[in-house]
């Protein structure tokens, strides 16, 4: 769920009607208030999602209206506007409650930051409220996102589910086609009505038909009994064929009758059965290709393609990265009982570098992963994703320890053999780089090149573990237990220390 209602609360005339308009062309819906009152009395009349709150107002302090949203069910996010911030009163408003803050005087663009963020956030919101609940949550039949092509793909959503088309909703294996399909299910007319799942690429093909249409007692051996087959179970509802481009040509022939004709024939029966039911099929193949090759029928691929719905890999949306790895996070840390501190900044550069091959399926492994191994209360670290290697062909160098930037050097992992200079376990505080190649001109792995920056890094501060983890981005713990494992090839390393003052 997005932003829709705000509250624009500034006495200050000529910058309340500013902010109004700006938002107001963003397709927002505004409410204005000049005093703690007014806003307060708009807060009990409707629920607002965010409050833009001057910090000094003529009846009062802009915070007293954060202290009255705490009172209801679900409070607005507030944002506080002052001409007069500091960092103290920054980080006093917000350990109060507020969702940031914007120092006067502001741009246009410092409003669309602060709005993109707090879309995000109040989405993650509602998905944990509802989660809360006991309910299911929200993400679960909705693709989370606030890309222009997630929100384009949800919008296309809520237009199909209210039509009986059938559906074809094409992507590659992880990317959340079968999260499509039950989203169409949830906001259609027959979202009361059975939803059945048929997952073509599972069944024996000797059981296909069977498992479409049914069998009479005695089609088959072992057909001990009638049996109704899953378009029959899916009737005055909805029937998802997962992976539809691997059943047989025999059967993508029967399962066209039951498109056109919108009936069938139990396997070993004669009598015609009726069906209504709605189609939603999907595929990681390109069906117009596997019809150009003869794999698919053409007239079944027509039939079945009447809505296309592509779902973009999630590679193609990496500004929905943080919300969806932040949403795992709690799921998972609810689910295993391991509360975490959330990401590190090192670790959401990671998750956004990747490529994603497994999509969505491949992050929510990863995520659930880090959140068990992760320590009660830590934030995770970029060593407990995994994400090392990345699938587009290039590796993530870190520079100079005790450069003034810790920005990563992106080589083509081609080049790194080539241009990345020498730098071996006992570096000087001067080394530039870490090098993959050793002496005798082999690549090294992963493993070896992590412990040689580790330990040049060390050596840069003068074996100082604390400034070590710190520059490195990643925990006391998580240093100590790499510093564990190089143990055997440590002995004669001087014993790094860890700074407690």
């Amino acid at each position: 769920m997005a932003i829709e209602k705000i509250i624009v609360l500034e006495d200050e005339a000529v910058i309340r009607k500013h902010l109004t308009e700006l938002l107001q062309r963003k397709n927002f819906l505004v409410a204005q208030a000049d005093s703690v009152s007014k806003a307060k009395q708009l807060v009990d009349k409707d629920d607002f999602d965010l409050i833009f709150a001057d910090v000094r107002l003529p009846d009062g302090h802009g915070t007293e209206v954060l202290e009255y949203c705490q009172l209801k069910a679900t409070p607005p996010l507030v944002a506080l506007m002052t001409a007069y911030a500091s960092v103290e009163s920054a980080v006093e408003c917000m350990k109060g409650g507020a969702f940031d803050y914007l120092i006067k005087p502001f741009s246009d663009d410092q409003v669309d930051v602060l709005l993109k963020k707090a879309g995000e956030f109040h989405q993650l919101l509602k998905v944990n409220q509802h989660l809360s609940a006991g309910g299911v949550a929200e993400e679960e039949h909705q693709l989370l996102g606030n890309s222009p092509a997630i929100q384009q793909l949800n919008d296309l959503i809520r237009k199909v589910a209210r039509t009986q088309a059938t559906v074809l909703i094409q992507g590659e294996s992880g990317t959340g086609k079968e999260l499509v399909s039950r989203s169409i299910y949830k906001n259609s007319t027959r979202s009361k009505q059975p939803f059945i799942t048929v997952n073509c690429a599972a069944i024996p093909d000797n059981l296909v038909e069977s498992e479409f249409f049914g069998h009479e007692k005695g089609a088959f051996t072992g057909a001990v009994s009638r049996r109704e087959g899953r378009f029959e179970l899916a009737h005055g509802g909805t029937i998802l064929l997962d992976e539809i481009s691997e059943i047989s040509p025999v059967v993508q022939s029967k399962l066209l009758r039951v498109l056109q004709e919108r009936e069938l024939e139990r396997v070993g029966g004669t009598r015609t059965i009726s069906v209504d039911v709605r189609v939603i099929a999907t595929t990681n193949r390109d069906l117009a290709q596997s019809v150009e090759r003869k794999e698919f029928r053409q007239d079944l691929f027509f039939r079945l393609n009447v809505v296309p719905i592509h779902v973009p890999p999630l590679r193609e949306r990496p500004t929905d990265i943080p919300l969806l790895a932040e949403t795992f996070m709690r799921r998972y840390a609810k689910k295993h009982g391991c509360p975490v501190g959330g990401f590190s900044k090192a670790s959401l550069e990671a998750l956004q570098s990747h490529s994603w091959p497994g999509n969505i399926r491949e992050l929510q492994n990863v995520v659930e992963r880090a959140v068990i191994l992760s320590g009660e209360g830590a934030l995770i670290d970029p060593d407990l994703l995994g994400l090392t290697v990345m699938s587009s062909g290039k590796i993530y160098i870190p520079t100079n320890p005790l450069a003034q930037t810790s920005q990563e050097a992106e080589l083509p992992a081609t080049q790194l053999k080539t241009e990345m200079p020498e730098v071996h376990e006992q570096a000087s505080p001067s080394a530039s780089s870490v090098s993959v190649a050793q002496g005798d001109g082999d690549i090294l792995t992963l493993g070896e090149m992590e412990k040689r920056h580790i330990f040049a890094t060390l050596e840069a501060f003068d074996q100082n573990r604390t400034k070590t983890a710190k520059h490195l981005g990643i925990s006391i713990r998580t240093l100590r237990n790499k510093l564990n494992e190089y143990k055997a090839s440590t002995d004669s390393q001087e014993t790094p220390t860890e700074d407690n003052s």
